[in-house]
């Protein structure tokens, strides 16, 4: 069974988001993803100052067992990506909502209040639906 911490939103293509004091977000991909991926192998981060529109895919998750996209869970600029996945990858399947983090990002005026994300009850709701 996946962990769903409750103090996250996700979306429905299995990403976190975390909301930070400084009015950014963290965003990385759920335990339930990494899980799924196996292994990850590489990590390819979006660099700061690029501008993503929600659902864009920013950033790569590759496994052993495939490669999969990040998609943007609301439009903004992200303001970094995490530089420690270049060398350990890994560290996602260690760590998905900690250290595993993916990318921050500035959201877009809006952006947050608009984004279609889960509860971790809803998200829960979802993985028992697909069977995790």
């Amino acid at each position: 069974m996946s962990k769903v911490p409750a103090d996250l939103r996700y979306t429905k293509s299995h990403e976190w988001v975390r909301s930070l004091a400084d009015g950014t977000v963290e965003i990385g991909i759920t335990d339930h993803a990494q899980h799924a991926l196996g292994d990850l192998v590489f990590v390819e981060v979006p660099e700061a100052g690029r501008s993503v529109k929600a659902d864009e895919p920013c950033a790569v998750v590759e496994s052993v067992k495939a490669a999969s996209d990040v998609y943007a869970p609301l439009a903004g600029e992200i303001t970094a990506g995490n530089p420690q996945l270049a060398a350990e990858p890994e560290v996602v399947n260690g760590d998905p909502y900690g250290a595993g983090w993916l990318m921050r990002l500035r959201p877009a005026p809006g952006a947050l209040a608009a984004a279609a994300l889960l509860s971790a009850a809803q998200y829960q709701q979802l993985l028992d639906s697909e069977g995790d």
